[in-house]
């Protein structure tokens, strides 16, 4: 069983990646659209910007039965963990495919210096018991869910606009953030604090931009909707649209900064999201989204606005120091 480095995936290589990605969903359906093509290569051609990219593959004769991708945000020893995905094809399961490939990584993360990593995984007997026996460590719980907007009740959405709190402003960008608004974008980011524990890495006006470019980079649409008063950004939301998506968007990041809690600007900015994308992008019919099972208020300020829980996925953390090497 020989583990392949894809530093250049050629075609076969991908539509091989691809085929694994999609024996997995089909055998383990998770609510979201099958992985298409097109979204498997842009994947493995391009590393999101400010980070690089390691692919492996195990093969069983002509086929791929394993992959596993490693993303290394900054550079080399970056005080940030590395980013794990491994899939194996159900048909190929239980026969040490995952413990290659993941040896393999670990030694990649120790020759670039990093000490921990990242791991997210649905909420499944065989995912969660691989990763704990490999000594990952559960750091977050994510509540998947899906708000289908054909189903919103008529004058919802304008109702909850309308009853936006008094001296806050709503403005808008597609794509980089407006230069007057990246520094107190990246204040505001900061009142997310699910991943501050073990991302390593502060928000800044060049990390908001360089998140931006990523998704640009990818074909992909991010919009944003943040409630302003003066010059501070009380509260945001993102949204992006997948290039080529068949009428589903991601809800990216959304908070409201502690000391304008309450207010119900978290809900607004929601609202006027959607009123936004009503117009703009009209093709758009369901919203997925993840929010952290113990943002209890995020959670709550999601299901008013009619989104309904599909699935569970955990994040998982590991020190590099005790996974296996190859």
């Amino acid at each position: 069983m020989d583990v392949i480095a894809l530093d250049d995936p050629t075609d076969p290589q991908i539509r091989g990646w691809h085929a694994v990605l999609a024996a997995v969903h089909a055998a383990e359906p998770d609510g979201e659209p099958a992985p298409q093509p097109h979204q498997t290569a842009a994947r493995l051609l391009g590393a999101e910007q400010g980070s690089r990219q390691r692919l492996w593959a195990v093969r069983s004769g002509p086929d791929m039965i394993g992959v596993a991708s490693l993303r290394l945000p900054g550079e080399p020893g970056a005080d940030r963990p590395g980013e794990i995905a491994i899939h194996v094809h159900p048909a190929h399961r239980r026969r040490g495919v995952a413990s290659r490939l993941l040896a393999v990584a670990a030694d990649a993360l120790r020759a670039d210096g990093r000490t921990s990593v990242i791991a997210q995984v649905l909420a499944r007997p065989a995912a969660v018991g691989f990763l704990e026996a490999h000594g990952f460590r559960l750091v977050l719980t994510l509540q998947g869910l899906l708000l289908r907007l054909p189903d919103l009740p008529s004058g919802r959405v304008d109702d909850l606009l309308a009853a936006g709190p008094y001296g806050y402003d709503l403005v808008r960008w597609r794509g980089v953030v407006p230069d007057e608004y990246a520094d107190a974008l990246a204040k505001a980011k900061h009142a997310m604090a699910d991943l501050a524990e073990y991302e390593g890495a502060p928000w800044n006006a060049d990390r908001v931009r360089e998140m931006a470019e990523m998704v640009a980079k990818r074909g992909d649409d991010l919009y944003t909707v943040a409630a302003v008063r003066g010059e501070v950004i009380a509260g945001f939301t993102e949204i992006v649209v997948p290039a080529g998506a068949s009428g589903r968007a991601a809800q990216y990041d959304t908070a409201v900064a502690p000391e304008h809690r309450g207010r119900r600007l978290g809900i607004w900015v929601k609202a006027a999201m959607l009123t936004w994308l009503a117009g703009e992008r009209p093709e758009v019919t369901e919203i997925e989204t993840d929010n952290s099972g113990d943002n209890v208020h995020m959670l709550a300020v999601n299901e008013e606005i009619g989104f309904r829980r599909e699935r569970e996925s955990r994040e998982y953390l590991a020190s590099v120091g005790d996974l296996p090497t190859s």
